[in-house]
């Protein structure tokens, strides 16, 4: 039996992603030559060319094609079977500030496969749901008395919000690492089978679906009666929230994990290609790109906008602000590593976490540090805000609250 490197699966795969051996390095934190080599002894562990390489161009072969999608399953089990070992705990987190009262509740899932409840003033657990599948990136959405989230088995749940008691599940054909969006009646929620799905509510019954070109990791934005996704396919859609038809899409040029975040006529999101891109909504057209001249490294984490800035992380390990009218750069900070955490902005103030295992606090207009928080494990994870308090999960599963 053969037995394949983890590391050279993964490197293989942001090859395959980015159709470049450099944006692969960068993507991964090291050296073309070291990509180049894990790449190598892939294919001879294998006994076959998974990539044909020019000097102009970087494509899988017919091998490396029929090996990708088994790639992705290897990486995707490797993850499962490495948060069960409590060796790493990405937690996602939702909160209300009325579903327990006057204290509030804060939801978590973890990789353990289980959704918690716990007392958002002082922590303690209300309630525990095992979703029968680990939790991934996919955050918690709290309506209309129920509590939504995906998990990597491709299950959607709703559960009762007040006791943690299930209501429905609705099965997808891929890992679920969106978040689910609430509009109205129905759930929106993407899939790695390709698919947008918008579900009822009420009882999780199939409304319609949208076939992408690729998997659907982003969490849909929602505005004007349109859902909005940037898809892992690089394209930029819009489709219709009451019967799923696309009404245009932008090509992007390039893969794309972050989530947009929509202000007025625009939609602000990061790609693969080293950029932050800005699409106006209105006439269907990228207005501005955004790329930093000296670090060139991709973006996953989505942006959040406040006050006309749009503030994002990059695994360039910088924090990045630039002025939402134009993508001029206004400000950068500098972290230990990547930042994957997703920003999130209130009171004047941008909170990120960074896989240097910092919580960063920094005055959004002049991206000076306020203050930081280390956690001794890193923030892969994005902060959640609501009623003064600030919670964030790190990867040695602890979770930390902020606030009076």
């Amino acid at each position: 039996m053969k037995t394949l490197d983890i590391d050279a699966v993964q490197a293989f795969v942001l090859v395959a992603d980015l159709s470049s051996f450099t944006r692969a390095a960068e993507a991964a934190g090291t050296t073309q030559s070291a990509i180049s080599l894990k790449l190598q002894k892939l294919e001879g562990r294998l006994g076959r060319r998974l990539v044909e390489r020019t000097p102009r161009l970087v494509r899988l072969s017919a091998a490396g094609a029929a090996f990708l999608g088994r790639a992705r399953d290897l990486i995707a089990a490797h993850e499962r079977a490495v948060s069960h070992d409590g060796m790493a705990q990405r937690l996602s987190i939702g909160i209300s500030e009325h579903a327990a009262g006057p204290e509030g509740a804060v939801y978590v899932g973890s990789q353990s496969g289980h959704l918690a409840s716990l007392n958002l003033s002082n922590g303690s657990v209300r309630w525990k749901y095992k979703t029968g599948g680990p939790i991934g990136e996919s955050s918690p959405c709290v309506a209309g008395g129920a509590v939504f989230i995906g998990d990597l088995n491709g299950t959607l749940h709703a559960v009762n919000a007040g006791n943690g008691n299930a209501i429905w599940t609705f099965k997808t054909g891929g890992e679920i690492k969106s978040s689910p969006v609430v509009v109205g009646d129905r759930v929106l929620i993407g899939s790695y089978d390709e698919h947008l799905y918008c579900v009822s509510a009420s009882n999780g019954a199939l409304i319609w679906k949208f076939r992408a070109n690729g998997p659907i990791h982003c969490t849909a934005g929602v505005s004007r009666g349109m859902a909005f996704v940037a898809g892992c396919d690089e394209v930029f859609r819009a489709i219709r929230i009451t019967d799923g038809k696309e009404m245009f899409h932008i090509a992007s040029g390039a893969y794309t994990g972050a989530s947009p975040a929509l202000v007025g006529q625009k939609a602000y999101y990061g790609t693969f290609n080293n950029e932050v891109l800005a699409v106006n909504l209105a006439t269907r057209r990228i207005s501005w790109r955004y790329r930093n001249r000296q670090r060139q490294f991709p973006y996953y984490s989505s942006a959040a906008v406040a006050e006309g800035k749009v503030v994002v992380g990059g695994r360039d390990k910088m924090v990045h602000c630039v002025d939402a009218a134009t993508g001029k750069e206004l400000w950068t900070f500098m972290t230990r590593a990547r930042v994957e955490s997703s920003p999130a902005l209130a009171d004047g103030r941008a909170f990120v976490g960074s896989n240097d295992g910092k919580l960063y606090v920094l005055d959004y207009k002049t991206g000076q540090k306020v203050w930081e928080f280390n956690a001794g494990a890193p923030l892969s994870a994005s902060p959640a805000i609501a009623a003064g308090r600030v919670v964030i999960g790190s990867e040695d599963g602890r979770l930390y609250c902020f606030g009076q």
